[in-house]
């Protein structure tokens, strides 16, 4: 079976049961960059990294110590660390790469830390906040927010809501807003990611690999399929972009822009492309 096809089929399957097991989907999603990726070498690797933190803390210690103890493990003694230097680096968003290089952006580094403290008994949610992906875990005494990326930085009330203004302006800051997100939505994250960086780059068969994916995960993503549409149109697709754009119309009958999308639809439709 070719390399992509089968991860794509092996992320269908894993999104398609639930609970998903996000870390073996952020393999999937590895996989078809690394046709040869050993998913239980790393999932063994999570493991360790759980068991090492254990070393040395009683059996009745508390969740704080327990919070504690992951910080100093993961970003002290082992030296996970966000890549600042070279953010937009693909291999920041494949959690193979990030396990073996230590190395990688809020999501990922978030999704180790996660990974690794459920397996080492604590209760951590992976918290989408706007721009920078966090962590919170479930203590004895309420909620603590962590910021994998800065080396597990534990952030307070009044600094999640600097961090809130500066991402998204005048919008009230409310701490209920700040829901755990579901696996599917970490892993669409994740894709959306490498769709921006690929993006960026001019890379756009990977671009489109990149929405392809997160379409599987989500099919009727507006923003999605507006992504694929523009790629499509950019490699020829004329035919494909604009299928695309009659589903954001079924999806969004009142879009504003639905006049300009009705124009564009038509000039693909009128246009002869490689996939006509």
């Amino acid at each position: 079976m070719d390399a992509a096809l089968a991860s794509r089929t092996a992320l269908t399957q894993l999104v398609a049961e639930e609970p998903i097991d996000l870390a073996r989907a952020a393999l999937a999603i590895a996989r078809e960059e690394y046709p040869g990726l050993d998913e239980s070498r790393w999932l063994r690797r999570l493991d360790e990294l759980a068991v090492g933190a254990r070393i040395g803390l009683p059996s009745d210690a508390s969740d704080d110590r327990k919070v504690g103890r992951l910080g100093v493990w993961l970003f002290r003694e082992q030296g996970f660390a966000g890549n600042s230097e070279q953010y937009e680096d693909p291999k920041n968003s494949f959690l193979n790469e990030v396990l073996e290089h230590k190395q990688g952006i809020p999501i990922t580094l978030s999704l180790v830390y996660l990974e690794v403290g459920r397996r080492f008994g604590l209760t951590v949610d992976g918290i989408g906040f706007p721009g920078h992906f966090l962590c919170r875990v479930q203590v004895d005494h309420g909620e603590l927010y962590v910021d994998p990326f800065h080396r597990g930085q534990i952030l307070g009330q009044s600094e999640l809501a600097q961090r809130w203004r500066a991402a998204v302006g005048k919008l009230p800051f409310d701490m209920a807003s700040l829901r755990p997100a579901r696996p599917r939505e970490i892993l669409v994250r994740m894709l959306q990611n490498l769709l921006h960086v690929y993006r960026k780059r001019g890379d756009l068969p990977r671009a489109l690999s990149a929405v392809d994916r997160m379409l599987l995960l989500h099919p009727d993503h507006p923003r999605g399929l507006r992504d694929r549409a523009d790629l499509y149109e950019k490699l020829g697709g004329s035919r494909a972009a604009a299928a695309d754009l009659e589903r954001v119309l079924e999806l969004s009958p009142a879009a504003q822009d639905k006049a300009a999308l009705e124009a564009r639809i038509a000039a693909l439709r009128g246009t002869v492309g490689v996939w006509n």
